[in-house]
């Protein structure tokens, strides 16, 4: 071979590699880019401050590999800095999508956000199960789409629920039980009472009296339900929070630049406006 054609295929080699090892650089400061210009609009359009707290399963490094995200110390520690920002008289749209995470972080997001002078409003475009549900808790008004849903705050004893653990004392005779079950049992119990008088004292500083406040908490902190059980829109509702579906359509056009994963994809549309053949008329949009 031509010595400098091998010379030419070996820097042509390494222009590709460097191309493959920017491209997910460049294309994660694009859609950084993107995604705050879209809040910037949001935020103009609402009169507020925007906070966004949105856990997807993200792509890491090179190498591809999944990781999942959900509520961490390191959330709460952004969000009560970003509270902590924002003048007390203006609003803040709270923007959530999560799965859940510790509880400690969400109790600290909870808290901060309902010793904000200004109304606090939390929007749910899809879910916020778990610690995202008591997070939504401390809002003046919850904004949920139709269709999304929120879930229990019970507390969980690594995967085991809090109120399960209090059951087997009804189930056993005392004498059947070990003393490491006791020690779980006690701190299942102190576990049940704290979330119960930690969304009770939420609801109560957002307005809400003391009847429905102790009635939303009985629902879904004494483990009523199991820890995944979806509440939708109707059932929020029903408890007497302050609930609409009134979710600004550039929130979904946020949701679009938190992608998932690249790969074969499990859904497909065809993403406008849906047009019957032979009608030039969309169907199926809101008014």
């Amino acid at each position: 071979m031509d010595p400098s054609g091998a010379v030419w295929i070996n820097q042509l080699f390494w222009l590709i590699f460097l191309l493959l090892l920017i491209m997910p650089m460049i294309k994660a400061q694009t859609l950084e880019w993107s995604r705050e210009r879209l809040i910037r609009t949001i935020e103009e359009k609402r009169k507020s401050r925007v906070i966004t707290m949105i856990h997807r399963q993200e792509t890491r490094s090179l190498l591809g590999f999944f990781m999942m995200r959900f509520i961490t110390i390191e959330d709460s520690e952004q969000v009560l800095r970003a509270i902590r920002m924002t003048p007390k008289d203006l609003p803040i749209d709270f923007i959530i999508h999560t799965p859940g995470g510790i509880a400690l972080a969400a109790t600290q997001i909870a808290q901060a956000l309902a010793d904000h002078k200004a109304p606090v409003r939390v929007i749910v475009p899809h879910y916020a199960m778990s610690g995202g549900t008591l997070i939504a808790l401390a809002a003046d008004e919850i904004i949920m789409d139709e269709h999304a849903v929120l879930g229990p705050v019970d507390p969980q004893l690594g995967q085991e629920p809090a109120a399960s653990i209090v059951k087997i004392k009804e189930l056993k005779d005392p004498n059947e039980i070990d003393d490491a079950t006791w020690i779980k049992i006690d701190v299942s119990e102190k576990a049940l009472k704290q979330m119960f008088d930690n969304v009770k004292k939420l609801l109560i500083k957002k307005g809400y009296d003391e009847s429905t406040a102790e009635k939303v908490a009985e629902e879904l902190s004494l483990g009523k339900y199991t820890h995944d059980y979806p509440l939708t829109y109707e059932h929020v509702k029903s408890l007497g929070l302050n609930v609409s579906t009134d979710v600004p359509e550039e929130v979904y056009a946020l949701m679009d630049l938190y992608p998932q994963p690249a790969g074969t994809p499990a859904v497909q549309y065809i993403p406008v406006p849906y047009h019957r053949p032979g009608n030039s008329q969309p169907t199926g949009n809101k008014n």
